[in-house]
């Protein structure tokens, strides 16, 4: 497989190399030579057949672009492969070179071949998980009381805690891990029917064959061939766009709160990295950027494979190959969002103090609802609320914290003073104090996380 030079800067190598031709060629290989000595085991050709053919499947032996371009004529790469398979197996054994391929069907190699990638895809998407889930995690232990302003709309709303922030981005990112793992339990699965689906020219030899080819390849055995029913492969495909969609929602916290005007967070630099051509000064979060690109370019790929499941009767025209052309590119953003992030995370800077000093240019406005509330018991829930806001008013008019022009309104109001304890109220406008809630909350649901995260890396 061939990537622009703009693919290749959002992804990795390792992931191109599990999809470039080469690898795909010699899957392809592997499953002939697996289908051989499978059959030469069921006694349907001599071992000797077998060996001629497993001798000659090697990727590295063959012109591969030539391949590629006489599959574009014959409509499947596996038809000229195939070919130059049996014309190489000839100049052996000229009696294994008619075993060739002997009961299979071009979609059984690419379809097997494409499960063999796959694997190898998600074992670096499970890498790649183990190694962010790690980061998060230990980040989110480490500051369960930082405080933090929650935004919503945008806009800032409360305090809360920057280990539940943490948390909101881990959990679902061991979620996909899980969710990844299970589908390929179902879906990578040998694909062996033979012409319509049925084994139909290896007889009542073809279950015992297949067996053996999936036990060859570590692959499950299917109830059945699956050329047009690829509901398995598809939802283990969407699950890939899944986790990609949650790298671009972390990509996106992490790209706000590193704005220059926030500078909560900041990626690791030096290097050159995060640099500008034109302004020096610029700490670009190159991480962010990768992820999220990965994230904007995923939808269209999931809809391509929503799009490919109408297949026709028994083998698709059109569908299935507009699907295995989508299917690289889901791997190929997520893990270059992944690698991105991991190399984000391993050097994040997190100021606490820059945290802070946001909190408090808000002048204490963000804690107005827990000071209404408290206020709620000694006047009422609605009088309560229609106070405070005219106390923000009168806070952002003289720009005052909102604790001071509250203690000036109890005692100037006999019915507030002997009711509010000024101390407790003005404790109601601690950052610190306030994470609390979110710091149980996070705290509960980290120790569920670290059992699941465990459970993942023991497998």
């Amino acid at each position: 497989m061939s990537v622009s030079i703009f693919d290749s800067f959002l992804t990795t190598s390792d992931m191109i190399a599990v999809f470039d031709d080469a690898a795909i060629v010699q899957a392809m290989f592997r499953f002939e030579e697996a289908l051989a000595q499978a059959q030469a085991d069921e006694g349907m050709m001599e071992q000797s057949a077998a060996r001629a053919i497993a001798g000659v499947c090697n990727a590295q032996l063959y012109d591969i672009p030539a391949i590629i371009s006489a599959g574009r004529r014959a409509g499947s790469l596996a038809i000229p492969l195939v070919k130059e398979l049996t014309k190489t197996v000839a100049l052996y054994d000229a009696e294994a070179a008619g075993k060739v391929h002997w009961g299979g069907t071009s979609q059984d190699v690419i379809d097997t071949a494409m499960v063999l990638a796959t694997r190898d895809a998600l074992q670096l998407l499970d890498d790649g998980l183990h190694d962010l889930t790690g980061h998060l995690l230990e980040l989110a232990e480490r500051h369960l009381a930082t405080p933090v302003l929650a935004r919503t709309l945008m806009q800032p709303a409360q305090v809360t805690s920057f280990g539940f922030k943490l948390t909101g981005w881990l959990a679902p990112l061991v979620r996909a891990r899980l969710r990844l793992r299970e589908g390929a339990s179902r879906a990578l699965q040998l694909q062996l029917g033979g012409a319509v689906g049925t084994l139909a020219v290896m007889g009542e030899q073809g279950p015992a064959v297949a067996g053996r080819v999936a036990a060859a390849l570590k692959l499950k055995v299917a109830d059945a061939a699956w050329h047009t029913q690829r509901d398995e492969w598809v939802r283990l495909g969407l699950e890939v766009a899944v986790l990609s969609g949650s790298l671009g929602k972390l990509a996106t916290d992490l790209s706000l709160m590193a704005q220059g005007e926030i500078a909560e967070l900041a990626e690791p630099s030096g290097n050159g990295r995060g640099g500008s051509s034109a302004m020096p000064h610029k700490r670009n979060p190159v991480s962010a950027m990768i992820a999220l690109a990965a994230a904007t370019r995923t939808p269209q790929h999931a809809a391509a494979l929503l799009a490919s499941m109408g297949q026709q009767h028994e083998r698709g025209l059109g569908n299935w190959q507009a699907e295995l052309a989508e299917w690289p590119g889901l791997f190929l953003s997520a893990h270059g969002a992944l690698q991105a992030l991991n190399d984000a995370f391993a050097g994040l800077r997190i100021d606490s103090a820059r945290m802070l000093r946001n909190i408090d240019a808000l002048q204490g406005l963000v804690f107005a609802e827990a000071a209404s509330a408290y206020l709620a018991a000694a006047i009422g829930k609605q009088a309560a609320h229609t106070l405070l806001e005219k106390m923000t008013g009168e806070a952002l008019a003289s720009d005052r914290h909102l604790a001071d022009v509250l203690e000036e309104a109890v005692r100037r109001d006999d019915t507030l003073r002997a009711h509010v304890d000024t101390a407790h109220l003005r404790s109601l406008f601690d950052p610190v104090a306030a994470t609390a809630p979110a710091h149980r909350l996070a705290q509960q649901q980290l120790q569920s996380l670290r059992g699941d995260i465990a459970s993942l890396n023991q497998k």
